[in-house]
């Protein structure tokens, strides 16, 4: 018994060396809002300490009503808050983000990227990396609206998220026009930005009209706020960290 235990022990440690560099395991830790050592020397830096907003604003500076509360950034929808975006005060061009969020039951929101102040929205010039109850949302809704997908382009490839109320963790990277979007350590989307493909879809869809959607080349990071219309619904976020390529 010690020898196949020793035996299985091992296999188990090798796969876990050789699984992909973006799978984690999400716990409550007090070791959240940290780099490790490894990180710092990896070129990580923390958008997100953990105590304070210090790093961001509303979009625009339009009134907001986000809260930082036992480690979590949150954002809840209720009767007379103030709702804006918020976004980093730093811009990024080629970048891998890292953040764990958890989305309530019929909750909706988003990590919109290379956004620019040059609209009334963020979502008018930041693509949309998708958060929400894909099943008990109350309105009927595509697959390009569903978690992980680039909202109104790409529909996820698979379906990766966690139950509503549970951690998920995302990467996004971007590097010079090349976007993946991972979640819980799958591959939900791949696309290029301005590619024939991308400019057809564009082209065919929401952001038809747009001029400058997907136009920036450097942007802001951009957290969206609780917009679903059943109050009471929140999304949190947590761990975010980028690393720029």
């Amino acid at each position: 018994m010690k020898i196949k235990f020793f035996v299985a022990a091992i296999i188990i440690f090798f796969s876990i060396k050789n699984a992909n560099a973006h799978i984690v395991i999400i716990k409550d830790t007090g070791s959240n809002n940290m780099l490790t050592q490894t990180e710092k020397q990896q070129g990580w830096k923390l958008l997100f300490d953990g105590k304070t907003l210090n790093g961001w604003r509303t979009y625009k500076h339009q009134p907001g009503a986000w809260k930082v509360n036992d480690g979590t950034l949150c954002s809840e929808r209720s009767a007379g808050n103030a709702h804006a975006d918020l976004i980093t005060d730093n811009e990024f061009q080629n970048f891998e983000l890292s953040i764990d969020w958890k989305v309530s039951p019929k909750g909706n929101s988003g990590i919109m990227y290379l956004v620019t102040e040059d609209h009334d929205a963020a979502y008018e010039s930041g693509p949309e990396y998708q958060l929400i109850d894909d099943d008990g949302f109350p309105e009927h809704i595509e697959e390009y609206q569903k978690t992980g997908a680039n909202y109104a382009m790409q529909a996820p490839a698979v379906k990766a998220a966690n139950t509503p109320g549970e951690w998920n963790h995302t990467v996004i990277i971007v590097n010079n026009g090349h976007v993946e979007h991972w979640l819980n350590g799958k591959k939900v989307v791949e696309y290029t930005l301005h590619s024939n493909e991308w400019e057809k879809q564009k082209a065919a869809g929401k952001w038809k009209d747009e001029a400058g959607y997907g136009a920036a080349k450097k942007g802001h990071i951009a957290l969206q706020y609780a917009h679903s219309d059943v109050a009471n619904t929140y999304i949190c976020f947590r761990n975010i960290k980028i690393k720029l390529l």
